[in-house]
């Protein structure tokens, strides 16, 4: 008896510090999020005090500010903490749903079909503004189902779903390739600054469709992914608990799809946030607690970082993409060098 009390004790400890954890991990990423947004706002060609910032957000008038802060940085900032919550929610769910590390959207063909129908949108049709959401928001939604199909074969795996996507993104990038050479330089010019991933076009007219949007989508996205657990478990073993494989993970897929189209629409592609969030967050929680979350958080911390190096601290501006995709091409080099000195597949 004895014995088994003292197995409980350590085991309701052990739960304790799990969730001592998991909590402090989320209270640190919100208030790394919230701080460099902070920075965010203050600083630009012209600098101003919290105790600025603050009045301008509160609604005061303040001389400069009110136009710098509440005109240009602010949806700025706010559009880079919603796509980064997005990018890095969607990629977590990728991946866990998939079991592989490869298994962002952007890698596997999601992103670049939301990206060939907005350069064919611009360059074919001159289309901007929420046309050119919508059309990027049904491609991406389109292009998923197209590898979702070509990948089942009595189920989806996530090698072969990866593998197909990588391919559909191959075609899709040829696409945009072809599209560009037949553009003229203005509407060349335009795709290109959109195909990079860029928060330059983020102002309050397109912030408060984003925030709907992810308003809807995300919540659903947090209430579907309470099956990742059991799906990683294998379909076997997710069938025994209850949760059925197959529609589970085809929910999940379209919710997580829309979401990063959502996203993409908005800014564009911005590179490798999707992919890095989820593995950041892994290390960060050890296995305390639920990723989903705390990899959105750190999506939006790339984002506004990543944005931060590129408009402030490098000699010439370069948008939130370049900066991010700088980050990640590394890290997709050094995972793919790993697995393939284990000897693990893709």
């Amino acid at each position: 008896m004895t014995t088994l009390l003292l197995a409980a004790g350590v085991v309701a400890r052990g739960r304790q510090a799990r969730a001592r954890r998991y909590r402090t991990v989320l209270t640190v990423l919100a208030l790394a999020v919230v701080a460099v947004a902070v920075v965010a706002l203050c600083v630009g060609e012209r600098s101003y005090a919290p105790t600025e910032v603050l009045r301008v957000l509160l609604g005061e008038q303040v001389p400069g500010a009110s136009f710098n802060v509440g005109v240009l940085r602010a949806p700025r900032v706010l559009t880079a903490v919603l796509v980064g919550v997005a990018f890095g929610m969607a990629g977590v769910v990728f991946q866990t749903m998939l079991r592989n590390p490869l298994a962002s959207p952007d890698i596997i063909g999601v992103s670049a079909g939301s990206s060939a129908a907005a350069v064919v949108a611009i360059t074919a049709f001159g289309l901007s503004g929420p046309a050119l959401s919508g059309v990027a928001v049904v491609a991406g939604l389109a292009v998923a189902a197209v590898i979702y199909t070509l990948s089942w074969r009595d189920g989806v795996q996530g090698a072969r779903l990866v593998l197909i996507g990588i391919a559909v993104g191959a075609m899709l990038d040829s696409v945009i390739g072809y599209a560009l050479t037949r553009a003229g330089v203005y509407d060349a010019g335009e795709a290109l600054r959109w195909l990079t991933g860029s928060l330059n076009s983020a102002f309050w007219p397109g912030v408060g469709p984003l925030a709907a949007a992810l308003g809807v989508l995300l919540p659903v996205l947090l209430v579907l992914a309470r099956r990742l657990p059991a799906l990683q478990l294998g379909d076997d073993a997710a069938a025994g608990l209850g949760v059925q494989p197959d529609r589970s993970r085809l929910a999940l897929l379209l919710v997580a799809v829309a979401v990063i189209a959502v996203a993409t629409a908005a800014t564009g592609p911005i590179a490798f946030v999707a992919f890095l969030s989820g593995p950041i967050a892994h290390r960060l929680l050890r296995g305390t607690g639920p990723v989903v979350v705390p990899a959105g958080l750190v999506g939006a911390l790339l984002v506004l970082v990543a944005d931060l190096v590129g408009q402030h601290l490098l000699v010439h501006r370069f948008p939130v993409g370049v900066v991010t995709g700088v980050l990640g091409a590394p890290y997709l080099l050094w995972l793919l060098a790993r697995t393939n000195r284990s000897g693990g597949s893709l």
